[in-house]
């Protein structure tokens, strides 16, 4: 496989980017290089974080380019690898830059129902995508540094999103939900979107899967909800599986639709969170883990492709979202007019996290694991 090869290169390169931001982009190339340390042992991944993150983390723990009152979700992502930075070097910066993502959700607006606001520029409204940018972080930080106290809150906001955005008839969530039912791109009764994008569904699971893996067995019966979940969206995401290529669409329940495509970071995120729970106990090995591997490896052959002398990885959603006013009205066609990229960081890096996965399955085989 030319994994390996191409995450070196690529990461060679993002690890001496330095934008003048601090985004959620990054935190999912830096969580799937950090993986790839902990089952390769190899210090080229370490390296790179320290090079990226120095740029951002100054040292009195001020994170370079943030704006601490622009309350947006996707501000906290990048954040998740101050952990291991912090375990890793001892050093009180990282904490204290970790204590300031901590502050910031604290000041968060919510819904109604408790929830966070996906950011400010978008209230009363609960997007999938912003699960995955803070639950499990703030989770993370209850866990280590806060001795569980604010469980039950991460633990009713995933309850709410359950309860608000599953459809029952589709088996799947929807993108999101505005509480106030005004957005354009909001039905008017429900307050739901009107499309199930697959990215978003990525995030969900993702969330999910983290979520089981970071909260305390102690805490029993939200540690085995988060499992029963995650179990029952992914049931219904795979529904929707493509059967020749193995992977998903853009508009995942859409598959005949013009001009809808085989979305490359989505599939990854899938293939990760399913070899995820297969590693974890969570799913059946037996049952699972060939489609987790299946998803994989079809990347691999369809997506990855050489040209002037370098590996790429292709058919990556660039973005896509939802309003904040009259654009990005969730249609069909809107969701198909984004561009497709290659070697963007969102599907670099949901890669980077689904191999680190098949790694840590193998050499749990090695070791005689189940």
């Amino acid at each position: 496989m030319v994994f390996e090869e191409y995450f070196r290169d690529y990461l060679a390169a993002f690890a001496q980017d330095d934008k003048p931001l601090w985004n959620y982009e990054a935190g999912v190339t830096l969580l799937g290089a950090q993986w790839l340390y902990e089952v390769t042992h190899d210090q080229f991944y370490k390296d790179r974080i320290l090079e990226f993150m120095n740029h951002h983390i100054l040292e009195d723990g001020t994170i370079k380019y943030l704006d601490v009152n622009e309350l947006n979700l996707d501000k906290i992502n990048s954040g998740k690898i101050l952990f291991f930075l912090y375990e890793q070097t001892g050093e009180e910066r990282y904490k204290k830059a970790l204590e300031t993502l901590i502050d910031m959700l604290h000041r968060h607006p919510r819904t109604s129902t408790g929830n966070f606001w996906h950011k400010t520029i978008y209230p009363y409204q609960i997007w999938l995508d912003g699960l995955y940018m803070a639950l499990p972080l703030y989770m993370e930080y209850e866990t280590k540094f806060n001795e569980k106290e604010n469980y039950d809150d991460i633990y009713s906001q995933m309850k709410n999103v359950r309860r608000l955005l599953y459809s029952d008839k589709d088996h799947l969530y929807y993108h999101a939900y505005d509480e106030k039912k005004v957005m354009i791109w909001a039905d008017k009764e429900t307050g739901l979107s009107h499309n199930f994008w697959l990215r978003s569904i990525g995030w969900h699971l993702m969330a999910l899967i983290d979520l089981y893996d970071i909260s305390s067995e102690e805490i029993f019966e939200q540690h085995r909800q988060y499992a029963l979940w995650f179990k029952e969206a992914l049931k219904g995401v795979l529904e929707y599986q493509d059967q020749e290529s193995g992977l998903f669409y853009q508009l995942i329940a859409l598959p005949q639709v013009e001009g809808n495509y085989l979305e490359t970071s989505g599939s990854a995120m899938i293939a990760y969170s399913i070899l995820k729970g297969c590693r974890l106990g969570v799913l059946s090995q037996e049952k699972y883990r060939p489609i987790g591997e299946q998803i994989l490896m079809a990347l691999h052959d369809q997506k990855m492709i050489m040209e002037d002398g370098r590996w790429h990885l292709k058919d990556i959603c660039e973005v896509a979202g939802l309003g904040p006013k009259d654009e990005r009205d969730g249609s069909v066609e809107y969701y198909l007019s984004e561009p497709i990229v290659r070697d963007e960081v969102k599907g670099v890096g949901a890669l980077m996290m689904a191999y680190a996965e098949y790694l840590k399955l193998r050499a749990s085989d090695e070791r005689g694991g189940v």
